[in-house]
């Protein structure tokens, strides 16, 4: 499996070189969410190791240098900050590659120093927020990692505190938390990211997507928040693939 994919088109980075630092058969994750569309986690797992050495993504990086795109992303088949050498991996593809990084992360493992040190390296760290209350986060996102949202809410404050590059929230609104955006809107304001992401799944999967109307009255209750941008509004760049058939079997679009 390849550990390097795409240019991918991503709504929310424009054209993206997918990097997946897990590369497992199957969906390797701290988190169950019911929405996601790689489906049920697999390969629960809470503890950092190694999946995939520097070696072997030196030798993917060298494949697609020079490919246009704008941004290398840290994303793929699960929680990217899974990967112990997530540091030495971002310095890496910034070398080989020379693009700004960014790093989608469910924020559950942002509760270890290491991690926000980690994340600190990126350019762009996109964090997930789905909930404001404990209960409604064990619903949605059904935590395999022994974290709760007022710690991972915590560590998303302390990172902000001290990343010198952009943080993004994003949320995704489905049925079981659309009530809750005024709730959700108080906690990215006081987090204060560059930017709010407001999401619904537009990939396939098991939970049903809320119609633009919805996604329109909930960015509504984000007006305090300097920067929103929802997955309807943007635009969706055309990009061809470097294998086009084998990005769309084996890889998620990182959408």
């Amino acid at each position: 499996m390849s550990i390097v994919y795409g240019p991918v088109p991503s709504w929310r980075l424009g054209r993206s070189l997918g990097i997946d630092l897990l590369s497992t058969k199957g969906k390797t994750c701290s988190f169950d969410c019911v929405y996601c569309q790689l489906g049920r986690t697999v390969n629960p797992l809470t503890e950092r190791k190694q999946f995939v050495s520097l070696s072997e993504l030196t030798a993917e990086l060298e494949r697609v240098k020079g490919v246009p795109a704008d941004y290398a992303t840290f994303s793929g088949v699960g929680e990217p900050t899974l990967a112990s050498n997530l540091d030495g991996a971002i310095a890496l593809v910034k070398s080989v590659l020379r693009l700004p990084v960014a790093v989608l992360t469910n924020s559950s493992l942002m509760t270890r120093k290491d991690v926000r040190r980690d994340l600190g390296l990126a350019d762009v760290v996109v964090v997930k927020l789905d909930a404001p209350n404990e209960e409604l986060f064990r619903q949605i996102n059904r935590p395999i990692a022994k974290c709760t949202l007022g710690e991972i809410i915590q560590a998303i404050r302390l990172f902000r505190g001290k990343h010198q590059g952009k943080l993004v929230l994003q949320m995704m609104f489905i049925k079981a938390n659309w009530s809750y955006a005024q709730e959700l809107s108080r906690i990215a304001e006081e987090l204060s990211p560059d930017e709010v992401q407001i999401n619904t799944p537009l990939r396939p999967c098991a939970i049903q997507p809320l119609t633009p109307e919805d996604i329109g009255a909930i960015k509504r209750e984000f007006f305090k928040v300097k920067r929103v941008m929802t997955v309807y509004e943007a635009s969706r760049p055309e990009v061809v693939p470097l294998n086009l058939k084998e990005t769309l079997r084996r890889r998620p679009s990182h959408l």
